[in-house]
This record gives C-alpha cells, sequence and structure tokens, in this order.
C-alpha cells in the first residue's frame, strides 16, 4: 500500500501572510504621503523638485535597507552598515588621490565593502558570537578608523570631470529621474527574483527560520550567512561611491545613524526580527516610508532634533509589529503541524 507524500500547508499560510503584510505597508506609504501632502506648506511634499530630493537621496539608504532586510531574513543584523559605508567612501577617495584610476578605485572600494561584510559574517558563525554583537564592535571599529585617518575633517571630491562615472551614480536620467532611484528599482527586482524565485532564496528563509533544519536539509548555513553578509558590505561600497560622487566631497558623518533605520525600514515592511520572515516587496516600501518620514518633516520644517524621536517611535513599533509576526507564524505552526 503507498501513501501520497503529506504537505504541509504552513509555508502557503506563511507566504499568505508576507503577501498581506506587504498589501498593509503599501496602504501606509500611501498614508502617510497624503498626511505630510496635506499638513507640508503649500503642499511641497508633492513639488517636483521635492519629489526628486527624496527620490534621489532616500534610494541611496532604500539601498541599504534591503541588504540589511535581506540579512535579517537570513536571521542575522549588521549595525555597521555606517560605518562600512563611510569607510568605502574615505576608500575610493584616497585611491583616487593617490593616482589609481577611478573606475578600478571604485571596483576596488566595492571589493573593500564585501571583505568587510565577509569578515562580519566569518566572525559570528566562527566565533558562534551575536551578530548585534559583532556588528557593534565592527561599527565602532570602521568609524573609529576613518575618523582617525581622515582627521574628522570634510574633504572634497570632485568628480564633474568624470563623465561616464557621474552619469551611473549620480547624474539625473534625462535631467528628470535620480539614477540613484533606478539604481534602487534595479537591485529591488534583483533581489526578488533571487529571493522568491530561486533556490537560493529557500536556503535564506529557511536558514533564518530554522537553521537546525536547514543543515539537516544539506544547506550549508555558514556559507549562506557569510554570503549575505558579504553582499551587504558589496552594497554599503556601490552606496558610498553614489553618495561620494552626488555630493562632490567626504565627510566622516556619512551613513552615521542608518542602521538602526535600516532596520526599522525591514521590520515596518513585515521582516521579523528573529528571521524567517520577510519579503523585498515589504522591504522596498518599508524603506520607502522610512525616507518619508524623514523628508516630510523637513518639508513641514520641523526642527531635524526631532526626526530622532519620531525615528525611536517607528523603531519601537516596528519591534511590536515584529513580535506579532512572529506570534502569527507560531499559531500558524501550531496550525498546520
Amino acid at each position: 500500500m503507498s501513501t501520497a507524500p503529506v504537505r504541509s500547508s504552513r509555508p502557503h499560510a506563511l507566504a499568505g501572510l508576507v503577501r498581506l503584510t506587504s498589501l498593509n505597508v503599501f496602504i501606509l506609504f500611501l498614508l502617510i504621503s497624503v498626511i505630510f501632502t496635506l499638513l507640508s506648506p503649500s503642499h511641497r511634499l508633492i513639488d517636483p523638485d521635492n519629489i526628486t530630493v527624496y527620490l534621489g537621496l532616500g534610494a541611496e539608504f532604500n539601498i541599504v535597507a534591503l541588504a540589511v532586510g535581506l540579512l535579517m531574513i537570513c536571521g542575522e543584523f549588521d549595525l555597521s552598515v555606517g560605518s562600512i559605508l563611510v569607510f568605502c567612501s574615505f576608500s575610493v577617495m584616497k585611491l583616487v588621490f593617490a593616482g589609481v584610476n577611478i573606475y578600478l578605485a571604485s571596483a576596488i572600494t566595492l571589493a573593500i565593502g564585501a571583505a568587510i561584510g565577509f569578515l562580519n559574517g566569518f566572525i559570528t558563525v566562527r566565533a558562534r558570537i551575536p551578530s548585534f554583537i559583532t556588528t557593534l564592535g565592527t561599527m565602532m571599529f570602521w568609524r573609529g578608523v576613518t575618523v582617525f585617518w581622515s582627521e574628522g575633517l570634510q574633504k572634497p571630491f570632485d568628480t564633474t570631470s568624470y563623465f561616464v562615472f557621474t552619469k551611473v551614480f549620480s547624474d539625473p536620467v534625462g535631467g528628470v529621474v535620480p539614477v540613484q532611484f533606478l539604481w534602487f528599482i534595479g537591485i529591488t527586482v534583483v533581489l526578488w527574483f533571487a529571493l522568491h524565485r530561486r533556490p537560493v532564496g529557500n536556503w535564506i528563509y529557511v536558514t533564518g527560520d530554522n537553521s537546525l533544519a536547514a543543515r539537516a536539509m544539506g544547506i550549508n548555513t555558514n556559507a549562506v550567512k557569510i554570503g549575505v553578509f558579504a553582499f551587504v558590505g558589496l552594497i554599503c561600497g556601490l552606496v558610498a561611491i553614489m553618495q561620494i560622487s552626488r555630493t562632490g566631497a567626504f565627510t566622516s558623518r556619512a551613513g552615521d545613524g542608518w542602521e538602526l533605520r535600516a532596520i526599522a525600514a525591514a521590520v515596518v515592511g513585515g521582516t521579523s526580527l528573529t528571521g524567517g520572515i520577510g519579503s523585498i516587496a515589504g522591504i522596498f516600501w518599508g524603506a520607502l516610508i522610512i525616507s518619508l518620514i524623514e523628508n516630510g518633516l523637513l518639508v513641514m520644517r520641523i526642527p531635524y532634533f526631532w526626526t530622532y524621536t519620531v525615528f525611536g517611535v517607528v523603531i519601537v513599533g516596528s519591534a511590536i509589529l515584529s513580535a506579532f509576526l512572529d506570534k502569527r507564524r507560531s499559531s500558524l505552526g501550531r496550525e498546520t503541524g
């Protein structure tokens, strides 16, 4: 007598939960947009110039948030993204000043970012210490190294003579659409395909949800985590190049505070703090919401220090949302187990 394999409905139920969360985040984005539009002087939020600023500057942070969210789905954190970014900014500038071709310097900078991310992952999985602690330490280390070498000063870095470089990393396309936003859209599409349509996406989800089960299935969870950490570092290097190209200057404050904001963006987008739950679509809209809040407060001419208060509320609210998602996941597990 043969029996057909029993398929659990739990993955389908979780997928439905993720899709519902992504839709809710999109609705929240629309709601916040309407509120800031109505409250901002002369409805400045929807002014074409402000939209261009929002899409361009916000995209740099949003790209980092995508990578951080992917790592969180894998069950890990990276608090060092801002420090990796500023160190990569300093690296590309010093390499060019040393006579290295700017395109080669950019490639080296991407490799530096990936190497730092790889180091974060290697320390975390080999020493078996929480990634929160690992990256807290590397956050302080790389920020400190950068401030020491740069003497904490802002330094000019004019890239206008590099036509192709600025076209690729900072100039608006057609003089209208910020190229950074196109990078954001492109990276979102690639990550969506990788996470939701390729085997590597399953490896990331299972590793974040239950690493013991993942290893029993033959998945090298250490390699998966190190690989995602390296990807986060690579993305930080990319955004560092974009940022220094756009501003034409290096500052040791670059990326400051992006760590917790990126985590908040991911959790607002439905990513669990404990791993195994999340979607690229949710992180996409969550990142846009965090950028929108900052932009909305600025166009309302509210003193910038109030953004810290608002983001504090957002982070706590995100943690509560994550707890709800974890509780819902547990209940789905009991219902379908």
